[in-house]
């Protein structure tokens, strides 16, 4: 026989064989059996797993200041910095008395972001108590080991409580992990939840280390966290001890000279002008610059990277931050012959002001008090030319002006006559921190922010908490030292009069350092919170717990510090811009009250439902005591 059909024959009983065998056997065959099933029972195992489970905390911080319109600017555009821009359409939020009600749209880009600070911070919380919950079902190699992941977790769920008690109050408190749907939660009083996280950040700051990497928990970014809730807490003290234990701790410092990478890649415009962006402020603003291992100051970032394709965010921040100040085909800008277009925002341009400066549309629109007002130092490294950027320091740049005599000339908010030269002066006319919205973005012509780094905690914030501490104390000389730390480092000179200095001095200097950093209302009501409990008197005015809703030095601050709310400002969609005290606290979504249907959620003051409230709890069940 010919071997080839030897070997064939040979192949078919082989194959006959196998399916007969498998034909008598069980039909257990059948059944898949995966090399590895993904459940919480085999992935959170061991530190690595836990950490793991904690990388989707991480993920969540990073929201807040990322994408097209990040929420970020909910919290600035509710403080006296900014507000919002968006003058072309009805929604976004600027008549607060009429569409900031729990049954509005709040979770839109084109309307505001209360509602996503409500889900997105308690799916935080879901994600912490996670690991809160299955700690001791997990194999650690060491005790420190165990203590430090649920340290990391403790601060993922104190960092969200310690928002929500300033953006919303009294508000549910969840310590476990839940497992089936709950409809019974019942509203927690706020100093309860403070004081339990206070005790849960004592414990992180004992066991989290500050070896870890870059984003994520260190001992200093809990030690930070620990110093703010104790401030909210009114115990200044403690609030002084934690902030020296960072301060001191010898792990951490202020930045005061020149570091890594020098800052080239914003075009060419600034160079052209002379301009050089070389100092301490732009170098540690600079995006290369934030995570590396000489950079002291950093406590806790968020992180994103342009090579990481599956998991990178763009920052956008120059699309949500700077002026709406060019369009081609757009009379927005005009010369003072009343030529328009003015500029352009189309890349390769003779004159590259897009790619220096990147394709803003204004929404978080800077407050004269931000941009103007709070700037007393010349010298100024924050405020300076080529980190600074006013409007003025722009030109006419459209290529149809070439032989306009303003060509390449700077912009000019009006004519020798008064009249003014643009169409909308609330979006596309204002100055804006040049060093920190500039970050470059090689996936766009027209940059809008790429995918890069962002603090979250920095020790110059801490100096500024410790600054708080001892003026609540009446220790100025000490707060006045705090705050010229800061202002020193960047070139503005000491102040020196003990009598001019207040808390308003320290909310200046936070606004000048910590721009799209600090969540400004957030920092805001907690200072609100407290002079309501201390009674103490803020230019005449006193505040009470029990008026809060009506009268507070949140409403009194915005409506000292600007000029925006209640003053008749119209945008062009026909919006005016209002506010009241009670936006002190905004409102609990309305659908998050209806579906808890065997609780009550309590509604704050000022808005429908509040007379529905039942009283809130203060204590927090065993239960949920994790």
């Amino acid at each position: 026989m010919n071997t080839k059909y030897i070997k064939s024959f040979f192949r078919i009983l082989l194959f006959l064989s196998l399916t007969l065998g498998m034909m008598n056997c069980s039909e257990e065959w059948l059944e898949p059996k995966p090399l590895s099933i993904f459940t919480p029972e085999n992935a959170f195992v061991d530190a690595r797993g836990m950490y793991g489970a904690l990388t989707a905390c991480e993920r969540n911080i990073r929201y807040e200041f990322y994408g097209d319109g990040a929420p970020i600017i909910t919290e600035l555009i509710f403080s006296e910095v900014c507000v919002e821009g968006t003058t072309d359409k009805p929604g976004p939020a600027m008549n607060m008395n009429i569409q900031i009600t729990p049954s509005s749209q709040l979770n839109s880009n084109d309307f505001n972001r209360i509602g996503w600070y409500w889900l997105e911070t308690y799916n935080g919380i879901k994600y912490a108590n996670v690991v809160i919950s299955r700690i001791d079902k997990t194999k650690f190699a060491t005790e420190a080991e165990r203590n430090a992941v649920l340290g990391a977790a403790y601060f993922h769920r104190a960092y969200r409580y310690y928002r929500l008690t300033q953006q919303f109050g009294d508000v549910p408190f969840i310590g476990k992990e839940i497992l089936e749907p709950k409809l019974d939660l019942a509203t927690t009083k706020r100093e309860v939840i403070l004081q339990k996280i206070k005790k849960d950040m004592e414990f992180a700051s004992t066991w989290c280390l500050d070896n870890a990497d870059r984003g994520r928990v260190t001992k200093g970014a809990c030690q930070h966290l620990l110093t703010k809730i104790n401030l909210a807490l009114g115990d200044f003290d403690a609030a002084i001890t934690s902030s020296n234990a960072l301060i001191d701790g010898g792990v951490y410092s202020l930045m005061k000279t020149p570091f890594g990478a020098i800052p080239k890649e914003d075009g060419d415009y600034l160079t052209k002008q002379g301009i050089v962006r070389d100092d301490v402020i732009a170098r540690l603003h600079w995006h290369a610059n934030k995570a590396i291992g000489a950079n002291k100051e950093v406590l806790f970032m968020v992180m994103s990277k342009e090579d990481l394709i599956d998991s990178r965010l763009d920052l956008q921040i120059m699309r949500q931050a700077v002026p709406f100040w060019g369009v081609s085909n757009s009379n927005f800008l005009r010369t003072p012959d009343g030529k328009g277009p003015g500029t352009s925002d189309i890349a390769n341009q003779d004159i590259k002001l897009v790619e220096t400066f990147g394709r803003g549309i204004g929404r978080a629109r800077g407050t004269n008090y931000h941009t103007r007002k709070i700037w007393d130092d010349p010298n100024d490294l924050r405020h300076k030319k080529g980190n600074w950027i006013n409007m003025e320091d722009l030109v006419y740049n459209h290529p149809n002006l070439k032989t306009n005599p303003y060509y390449n000339k700077p912009l000019q908010l009006r004519d020798a006559s008064g009249k003014v030269l643009t169409t909308d002066t609330i979006r596309n006319w204002y100055g804006w921190p040049h060093y920190k919205l500039y970050n470059p973005d090689p996936r766009r012509i027209q940059p809008q922010g790429g995918s890069y780094d962002w603090y979250v905690f920095r020790l110059a914030e801490t100096y500024l908490l410790r600054a708080e501490a001892y003026w609540w104390k009446g220790d100025i000389a000490k707060a006045m030292a705090d705050v010229n730390a800061i202002r020193t480092r960047a070139g503005a000179a000491a102040y020196t009069d003990a009598g001019k200095f207040d808390i308003g001095t320290i909310l200046d200097e936070r606004a000048r350092e910590l721009f799209w950093e600090e969540p400004r209302k957030t920092e805001l009501n907690r200072i609100s919170f407290i002079f309501a409990k201390t009674g103490k008197s803020y230019k005449g005015n006193a505040y009470t717990v029990a008026n809060f809703g009506t009268k507070n030095f949140y409403f009194d601050r915005i409506t000292e510090k600007t000029d925006w709310y209640n003053k008749g400002v119209k945008a062009n969609n026909g919006q005016e811009y209002t506010m009241s005290a009670y936006h002190v606290l905004w409102p609990i979504p309305q659908n998050s009250i209806s579906s808890n249907t065997q609780g009550v959620i309590n509604q704050n003051f000022g808005y429908d439902g509040y007379a529905n409230n039942v009283s809130a709890l203060t204590t927090i069940p065993a239960e949920d005591d994790n």
